[in-house]
Parts: C-alpha cells; structure tokens; sequence
C-alpha cells in the first residue's frame, strides 16, 4: 500500500517542480519537499557514499513520537516504518530509481 500511495503523491508534489538533473537532486528533494508533505518536517540529516547508497534520518519520527517514552515498543516499532518504506520507494520508483528502502531503530523516536 505504501508503496503504491508513495507513486501517487509523488506525481502530485512534482507536478510543478522542474526536471531533477541527477539522483541527489532526487533525494534532496525527498528530504526536503516530500517528507515536509507527509511529516511536516525536513529530514535531520542526509548521507551518502557517492556509490548509490543513501541514509536518510529523522531524530523525531512523527509516527514514532507516541510509543517511544521506554523501551517496551523497539522490537515493534520497525512495523510502524514499513508503510513509510514504501511511501519513499515508490516516489523513487516513480522517479526513475530503483531502490531499496530499510529501515533502522536504535534509539526510538530516530529512524
């Protein structure tokens, strides 16, 4: 479902937005415009290796802000990310990449 919606909503936010020149101009605007549409906030902090692979971190998931007061949830709290996996994989799959998209917890609410 994810994924799906993630191919939709990227149509919509890129209606108007000029041709991206390469993958991190596509990944900029990933942690800029769309993860602002979904989650009212930008990305914290974007990495790559130049290699193709690229990490993405959100401090204060906004799904994960209500569970995250102990440690009772962190073996669950990686099902509350599948559906947003899907979200970023399908916008990219919509934008051209092929991906695969992981996510991570070590400290609840970052991801």
């Amino acid at each position: 479902m994810g994924f799906r919606a993630g191919q939709g909503l990227i149509e919509r936010f890129t209606k108007e937005t000029p041709s991206f020149k390469d993958e991190l101009d596509i990944m900029k605007f990933i942690c800029k415009e769309f993860w602002t549409n979904l989650f009212w906030k930008q990305i914290d902090n974007l990495r790559t290796n130049h290699q193709g692979t690229y990490v993405l971190q959100d401090n204060r998931f906004r799904l994960l802000t209500p569970i995250s007061s102990g440690k009772q949830y962190l073996e669950e709290a990686p099902k509350f990310l599948a559906f947003t996996c899907g979200l970023v994989r399908g916008a990219l799959s919509n934008l051209g990449i092929n991906s695969t998209v992981v996510a991570e917890i070590s400290v609840m609410p970052a991801c």
